[in-house]
């Protein structure tokens, strides 16, 4: 089975590590990809090409996860991985799916639920 590269963009550095310590006892996660803001992340998606998945928190500094929805909506290379929101607003739910996520996750994260939205989403790069 192949594993899948995640990037995660999160401006806080304890949400960053909590999402990498629950990511590494999948055993299906291989490289993962920290960016502190949207910007990054979209710079990121540009250099590589190997992303499988976008972890995306919401409320950041520089570039917001709306922002990042909509950059990333229209790039000329449209990246047509799965994002799956992660905040604490219930409210910016429903403008993200809107702008091209694909799933949830409200904070705090729940390792199972983080875990079980990635198996969801496994049985496509299978």
């Amino acid at each position: 089975m192949r594993k899948i590269n995640i990037l995660t963009i999160d401006d806080d550095f304890i949400n960053l590590k909590l999402l990498e310590a629950m990511l590494k006892s999948h055993e299906s996660v291989g490289e993962i990809i920290k960016a502190t803001n949207g910007l990054d992340g979209l710079n990121i998606i540009d250099q590589r090409d190997d992303i499988d998945l976008v972890l995306l928190d919401i409320v950041m500094p520089v570039m917001n996860g709306l922002e990042f929805l909509d950059n990333l909506k229209a790039r000329k290379n449209a990246f047509s991985k799965p994002v799956i929101v992660i905040t604490t607003d219930e409210a910016v739910k429903r403008e993200a799916f809107n702008k091209g996520a694909n799933d949830f996750l409200t904070k705090p994260i729940l390792k199972k639920v983080l875990l079980e939205k990635i198996d969801k989403l496994i049985v496509d790069f299978e």
